[in-house]
Formats: structure tokens, sequence, C-alpha cells
């Protein structure tokens, strides 16, 4: 069986388990089984089936497994997301269409070669910076539960930094192939542009108080930075620098202190700061190992009021991990570190350096997110306010997971192309 055949077969049982979420959440509320939840499992096999062709048309010996393992966590997300609020869903279903129709233009432009944007990296590095400035501008930037990272234009809403976050992996791909020979040589004045570029990235997140970004473009620096020259010394000297960093963010920030310490003591902040983290907590303890079924957890009381803040967002792995419980939540980090297995391999088959920096750099900043997440969500780490990728409600990070995706694939195809 083909690649592309093997793609499509996978889409079908992605399909059907969709279908089968959507049956429960229906049972669940209402007991009867709805033609709606065949509805919305159709209209979502259709459009991953338009990706599909265009995938089949374009990148026909890309790897088979990127888009059905996006399309099984995007299909989670959309039930559990129609589980919590209904209109929430089918603002996230319009997003997912934009979503499938970015994918296909990225493959569809790309599809001769996407290394000619090696040519353009500066304009990448600059280009990364200008979108994070974005929110700190007056009369444009947003401020949401006390981190600036929002434009607003009129009634549309969106996070340039997650574009920053691809355009910033294009630029240190292209950066790094060219001096990954000057810079294994560890002399300063080589990592000139790669610093200034990364400082002022740093900056901004900070002023906009985004630590989680923050925390995700330094992870992303790193990794490719240590891909790129296998100079352990640098990574050490880096993680100093964050060290460093956060004790001195940690000092005059008040947002990071509060994170730091409701992340240390929760309980003794259990009625302000603490509460969205505790009641996390509850809700993964209620699930316990099997879950109480889709549809069947507790998420507001009986007065129709949240019990987690923003549940839908930063708190979705939490309201899955009580409805399917730990097995099942354990299978979904199960599947993205299978996108992270993928990724990995398409890095290792790629022929070229740029091609191999870009895809490690896609991928480790994939993984890098989700485990900041969840980490935060079962308080591994400090909570930070960042997306679950495909999961989470919102369409800046879905949009740029797509293009996360078809880059990927635009890697693989030219690394398995006869």
């Amino acid at each position: 069986m083909g690649a592309r055949n093997r793609e499509l077969w996978n889409l079908i049982v992605v399909g059907l388990l969709m279908s089968a979420g959507f049956a429960s959440v229906y049972i669940a509320r209402q007991e009867q089984v709805s033609s709606a939840s065949l509805t919305a499992a159709g209209f979502f096999f259709a459009l991953y089936l338009v990706a599909h062709l265009v995938a089949r048309y374009t990148v026909p010996y890309a790897d088979p497994y990127l888009l059905p393992l996006g399309g099984l966590l995007t299909a989670m997300g959309l039930t559990e997301i129609y589980r919590l609020h209904t209109d929430d869903a089918f603002r996230q279903g319009t997003w997912v269409v934009v979503g499938v129709a970015l994918f296909s233009l990225t493959l569809i432009a790309l599809r001769r070669d996407y290394r000619q944007l090696e040519s353009y990296k500066y304009l990448f590095g600059i280009a990364s910076i200008l979108l994070l400035v974005l929110p700190a501008l007056p009369h444009f930037g947003a401020t949401v539960n006390g981190a600036r990272l929002w434009v607003r234009v009129g009634s549309l809403q969106f996070q340039p930094g997650e574009l920053a976050k691809i355009f910033l992996i294009v630029f240190l791909a292209g950066y790094l192939r060219e001096k990954r020979e000057v810079l294994a040589q560890g002399r300063i004045k080589d990592y000139g542009p790669l610093l200034a570029i990364w400082g002022a990235a740093m900056l901004v997140l900070v002023e906009t108080h985004d630590l989680g970004s923050a925390l995700l473009f330094f992870g992303i620096f790193l990794a490719m930075v240590y891909v790129a020259t296998g100079r352990a010394v640098v990574v050490g000297i880096g993680l100093v620098l964050f060290v460093g960093g956060c004790a001195f963010v940690y000092h005059y920030t008040a947002r990071v202190q509060e994170r730091v310490q409701v992340w240390r003591d929760p309980y003794k902040y259990a009625h302000d700061q603490g509460y969205q983290t505790l009641q996390g907590l509850y809700s993964i303890a209620h699930g316990a190992f099997g879950g109480t079924g889709l549809g069947k957890g507790t998420f507001t009381t009986t007065a129709g009021q949240q019990i987690i803040p923003y549940a839908n967002t930063d708190f979705i792995y939490a309201a899955l991990a009580q409805e399917l419980g730990l097995i099942g939540v354990a299978a979904l980090v199960l599947v993205y570190m299978l996108v992270v297995l993928r990724g990995m391999r398409v890095a290792l088959m790629a022929d070229d350096g740029f091609s191999k920096l870009l895809a490690a750099g896609l991928t480790f900043g994939f993984a890098l997110q989700t485990f900041i997440i969840v980490g935060g969500v079962v308080r591994i780490i400090p909570l930070t306010g960042i997306t679950m990728p495909f999961i989470s409600y919102g369409g800046s990070s879905l949009l740029s997971n797509f293009v996360l995706l078809a880059g990927l694939m635009l890697v693989s195809n030219l690394s398995n192309r006869p």
C-alpha cells in the first residue's frame, strides 16, 4: 500500500473516532444519538479529505502519518471544546477550515522547493521581531490575564507570537546552516547576529509578560544551536544564562513572582491566584484511571458558573483528564510523542543542513510547547499561558500548527522523493 493510501485509511479511522466522540457527548447530554454528531464528523472528514488530496498532489512522498496524527489531535480538541462550550466549538471549526486552507496553500506555494526560504532568512528574523512587537504597540495590543500578547483589529483578535515562532525557526535554520562550521569553533563574534535576533525577541517577550513564549523561544534557540554545532558547552552556557535571567525577572516582575509562589504552594492562594491550578488538579484527580466518560465531567456549578476558569484554552488537558482518565490522557500524550517521533525521523532523513535544522526546529518547538502547557497544569513547572497544540481553543495557535505540519511534510517529501 502506498504512503498516500495509508494516510487516507488512517484519516478514515480518525473520522470514525470523532463520530464516536461526538455521539458520546450527545448521549451524555440528551440520552439519544443525534444525526448532528454524524454530520459534524462527516464535515470534519471531508475537510481532511481535501487536505489529503492536496498532499497527494503536492507532496506524494511525504510521511503518511503526520496528517492523520494532526487530524486526531484536532478531532479530540473539537470534541472536548464542543462538550465544554457549543459556541466555541463552532468558532473553532471555522478556524479548522481556515487552517486546512492555509496548510494547503503552504504546500502548493512551496511544493517545488521550500529551500528557497533560506535566501530570505534575515527577512524572516526581522519579521519575527516585528510580529512580537505588535502587541506592545498602543491601540493594537490587548492585555489578557496579565499578558500583553494579543492584537485586536476591529472584531478580529489574534496572537502574532504564534506566527513569529515559525518565522524565527526559519531564520535560525538558514543562519545556522550557513554558519554552522564557524559557530562550532566557538568564537563570540560569529554568534553576533544570532544573539541580536534572539535577545530582541526575549526583551519583547519579557516586556509583554508573555513568559510562556519566552521559555518556548529560548528552548527552540538552544536546541537548534546544539543540533547545528554539536557543542554541549553552548547548551550549558545557555542554561546558566537562562537561570540567571529567570532570577532577574523573578526579582523585578510581580507576575513571575505570583506564578512561582502559586506553583510552590497553590493551597496558600486557593481563593485567588491558586484557584485555577487547584481546580485543574481536582479535575485530574476526579478522572482517576478510567475517567467519567465524554460528556459526564463536572465543569459547572449548579448556578452555571465555570469551575475551572479557561477550561477550553489553558486547562483543556485537565478537562480531558477528568473525562478520559489517566488511561485516556496517557494515550493523548503518546499521540503527541508519535508526532515528535515522526518529525525527528523527518529531520534525520533530510539530505541538506537547512532541511534538517528546519524539521528539527519545528518538531522541538511542537514538543516543548506541549511539555510547557501539560507541565504547568500538573505542576511540574510554573503555569504559563500558552496553548496545547491542535487541541486548545484558539485560532492563532491552530493556524501556526497547520503551517508547522505543512513544513514537516514538505521536508519529508523531498527526503523520500526518488
